[in-house]
């Protein structure tokens, strides 16, 4: 009975420890003291507030990100989608209200990981970039500059994509198939499995070059407009929007929006390539014309300079903007969304909110 009082005592006395040690955690998080190490605790934390802004910012806007790929990928001799409104009415009238969002728990399945895993990188580049730059300038108060929070970003896009590359390579297909279409994906593993047993391993990365190139500006100049804009707000405080040393909700939207339509603006015509490269190999798919530019046959692309050069070629330098107006729409409060819901379960979670200095 004495070895099991011990026992029980011993399980009681770690039990209290680790509720005071969580106490202290939460009042040094109250108090602005951060913990000299990241436990495990904390990077889950931060996973699942990446995954949580990530989810809740893909679902708001998904209907204008399937319209957006369908005016992609959509034949120009065989036109259905002529803008936003016209084409979300066309997908209401011809699909219903799930038409609207189909696609979306694919698109996802594959966003969650990718925010999750695109947040923790970047805060994670973010540190190791800071720690470099104070040993090669010997200061030890030095902070990002808008370059190094580039750079950061620029990893952290990097990493997230080609983890969930397949992932985005069904989502598009998904997204482009009608109820007419003459073959049909159940859904993502079987979008999967069909790719990889009809086209092979290589086809699930299709696209993937394009896609590297162009997360590089994209989620590189989202992560350094936002951050920069925040720093330069809380400095000047214009108009008093500063309070308690932090931005209001409204003002922090204002900067994700502003940072998401810079990054998809520059990184567009990629986002174009990627998603005929992804059509390739499937007859099914609504695609540009070949040769004499009057064959509704789908082209074939060798490769990312090839696909550059016959979309040009054959539809004009503004096909690279095709859909562009309906992801300008989508963009400005996915990306202003993800930011701040991001920091709000951080905060909820009691995750310290910035980059480490």
């Amino acid at each position: 009975m004495g070895s099991e009082d011990t026992v029980g005592k011993t399980g009681e006395t770690e039990a209290v420890s680790t509720i005071v040690n969580l106490a202290e955690e939460a009042k040094d998080y109250r108090e602005g003291v951060t913990p000299p190490s990241r436990t495990f605790r904390s990077i889950c934390k931060s996973l699942f507030a990446g995954g949580v802004a990530g989810g809740v910012s893909r679902t708001a806007v998904a209907p204008l990100e399937r319209l957006k790929i369908l005016l992609q990928v959509q034949n120009p001799h065989n036109i259905k989608y002529n803008g936003t409104v016209q084409g979300l009415k066309y997908i209401w009238r011809t699909e219903g209200f799930r038409g609207l969002f189909k696609g979306n728990g694919t698109n996802c399945a594959r966003i969650v990981p990718n925010s999750a895993v695109k947040f923790f990188s970047y805060e994670e580049a973010s540190k190791g970039i800071l720690w470099l730059y104070r040993q090669q300038t010997g200061t030890e108060d030095a902070q990002l500059t808008p370059l190094l929070r580039l750079g950061a970003g620029a990893c952290a896009g990097i990493i997230a994509m080609s983890a969930t590359y397949p992932m985005d390579m069904v989502r598009g297909r998904l997204t482009v198939q009608t109820n007419k279409s003459p073959t049909q994906y159940r859904g993502i593993f079987h979008a999967l499995r069909t790719v990889f047993t009809e086209e092979g391993p290589r086809a699930l990365y299709k696209g993937w070059l394009p896609s590297v190139i162009g997360v590089v500006p994209y989620v590189g100049l989202n992560f350094a407009v936002y951050e920069s804009l925040k720093d330069w707000l809380i400095k000047t405080n214009p108009y008093g929007l500063v309070e308690n040393s932090d931005l209001n909700v409204t003002t922090r939207l204002a900067c994700g929006a502003a940072a998401g339509a810079v990054g998809q603006t520059v990184a567009y015509p990629l986002d174009v390539i990627r998603r005929r490269m992804q059509m390739v190999g499937w007859r099914h798919a609504a695609s540009v014309v070949t040769g004499d530019g009057k064959s509704k046959t789908p082209l074939e692309y060798t490769g990312m300079v090839d696909a550059f050069r016959k979309t040009v070629r054959y539809e004009g330098f503004g096909a690279l903007y095709k859909g562009l107006i309906p992801n300008s729409v989508k963009v400005v409060p996915s990306i202003a969304i993800a930011f701040v819901t991001y920091e709000v379960v951080k905060d909820i979670l009691g995750v310290e909110m910035k980059i480490p200095d």
